[in-house]
C-alpha cells in the first residue's frame, strides 16, 4: 500500500539526522520536499537517512537531492544500495559543469570570417545558378525539338495570373509615373522657356526606360514571389519528389510553363505601361502647360519616334527570363521548413529587382555605344 512521503528530525549520538519515510514517488510526494528543504535550511542535519524509504523514483530522488543540496553540502547519506545508486545518478545529472569561456574574437577576425563565409556562399550561389541554367537550356531544347511537350493548361493559367491580372496595377502605376515626369518637366523647363520639350521628356523616359522598368519590378514583386512560393511549397510537401518518382520532369511541368507565360505576356504589359505612361504625361502637360492632346501626340510621333519604344520593348524578353528564372530557382532551393520558404521568397523578390536594375544599366550602356 502506498505511503505518503514524510521525514523526521532525530537526535542520535549528538548528531542531528533526517530520517525519510514513506514512498518518495511523483504521486506520493505532496509537500514533503518543500518541508524537507525548510528543515534542512533551519537545522542543517548532518546525516540523511534514506533507509526508511519504501519506493523512490527519479522525481523523488531529484526532490531529495534539491532539498538536501547533496551536491554542495556533502552530507552523509545512509541508504539501501538501490536507493544509493538512484541518488548518485540524479546527483550527477544535476551537478553543474563549469564550461570554459569561449575565446574572445576580435572585430577584425569576425569581419574576415563573415567576409569569407559570404564569398563561399556567393561561389555556391554561382555554381547553383549555372546548374539551374543548364537544366533550363536542356528543357528548352527538348521543347524546341518537340513543341507538344509544353503543357498548355498551366501555361494559359499562369499567363492569366501573371499577366492579365497584373494589367490594372501596371497601367495605374505607369500612368502616375508618366504624370510625375510630365509635372517635373513642366516645372523645370518652364524656367528656361522650353516647356514644349516636356513632351520629349515624357516620351523618351516612358518609352525607353520606365515602361519596362515598372512592368519588370511589379512582376518581380508579383510573379517571382508567387513562383518561389508555389514551387517551394511543393518542395516542402515532397510533391516534386513524387513527380520525379512518377517519371515527370519538374522542369517540364513547373518551370517551362512559367518561363513561356512571362515571355509571352511581358511585351503586352510593356505596351500597356507605355500607353498608360504617355496618357499620364499627356494629361499633366495639357492641364499645366496647355499643350493639346493632338499636339502632344504629333510631337511624340515627330520628335520621339518609335525607336525608343522598340528599345524599351527589346528588354522585355530578357526581363521575363530573369524574373521567371530567379523565382523558379529560389522555389527549387527551398528546404523542408516554413522559415526556409520565407527566406527563398524574400530572396526571389530582392534578387529579381536587383537583376532588373543591373540589366537595365547594361542595356543603357550598350545602346549608348550603339548610338541608339
Amino acid at each position: 500500500m502506498d505511503q505518503p512521503a514524510d521525514f523526521q528530525l532525530l537526535e542520535a549520538n549528538g548528531a542531528l539526522r533526517a530520517r525519510l519515510t514513506g514512498d518518495w514517488t511523483s504521486r506520493m510526494l505532496g509537500g514533503a520536499a518543500e518541508r524537507l528543504r525548510r528543515a534542512m535550511d533551519e537545522r542543517s542535519p548532518k546525516v540523511l537517512d534514506l533507509t526508511g524509504i519504501g519506493r523512490c523514483d527519479t522525481s523523488g530522488a531529484f526532490a531529495i537531492a534539491r532539498a538536501a543540496d547533496i551536491v554542495k553540502s556533502k552530507r552523509k547519506i545512509e541508504a539501501r544500495p538501490e536507493t544509493e545508486r538512484l541518488m548518485d545518478l540524479v546527483a550527477k545529472a544535476t551537478e553543474k559543469v563549469d564550461e570554459p569561456a569561449p575565446p574572445k574574437v576580435s572585430a577584425w577576425t569576425h569581419f574576415l570570417e563573415r567576409l569569407g563565409r559570404g564569398l563561399v556562399n556567393l561561389a555556391w550561389e554561382g555554381f547553383d545558378t549555372l546548374a539551374f541554367t543548364g537544366l533550363i537550356l536542356t528543357a528548352t531544347s527538348r521543347l524546341i525539338a518537340n513543341p507538344k511537350r509544353l503543357r498548355w493548361a498551366p501555361f494559359v493559367s499562369l499567363a492569366e495570373r501573371a499577366g492579365l491580372d497584373a494589367l490594372p496595377i501596371v497601367a495605374v502605376t505607369s500612368f502616375f509615373i508618366g504624370a510625375v515626369i510630365g509635372l517635373l518637366g513642366a516645372h523645370m523647363l518652364s524656367q528656361f522657356g522650353a516647356q514644349v520639350f516636356a513632351v520629349e521628356l515624357v516620351g523618351i523616359a516612358v518609352l525607353r526606360e520606365f515602361c519596362i522598368i515598372i512592368t519588370a519590378v511589379l512582376l518581380a514583386g508579383r510573379s517571382a514571389s508567387a513562383f518561389a512560393a508555389e514551387i517551394g511549397s511543393m518542395k516542402m510537401n515532397q510533391e516534386i519528389d513524387a513527380m520525379q518518382v512518377m517519371g515527370v520532369d519538374p522542369f517540364d511541368a513547373l518551370v517551362l510553363p512559367r518561363f513561356m507565360a512571362l515571355l509571352c505576356i511581358i511585351p503586352l504589359l510593356t505596351f500597356i505601361a507605355a500607353v498608360a505612361g504617355l496618357a499620364g504625361g499627356l494629361i499633366v502637360t495639357w492641364a499645366v502647360l496647355g499643350i493639346s492632346p493632338d499636339f502632344f501626340v504629333q510631337r511624340i510621333a515627330d520628335q520621339v519616334g518609335v525607336t525608343h519604344f522598340w528599345v524599351g520593348l527589346s528588354k522585355a524578353p530578357v526581363m521575363a527570363i530573369v524574373i521567371a528564372g530567379i523565382g523558379c530557382r529560389q522555389g527549387m532551393e527551398a528546404g523542408g521548413d516554413v522559415e526556409s520558404l520565407g527566406r527563398r521568397v524574400t530572396a526571389a523578390v530582392v534578387h529579381a529587382i536587383f537583376s532588373i536594375i543591373m540589366i537595365d544599366a547594361v542595356f543603357a550602356l550598350v545602346y549608348m555605344e550603339l548610338n541608339v
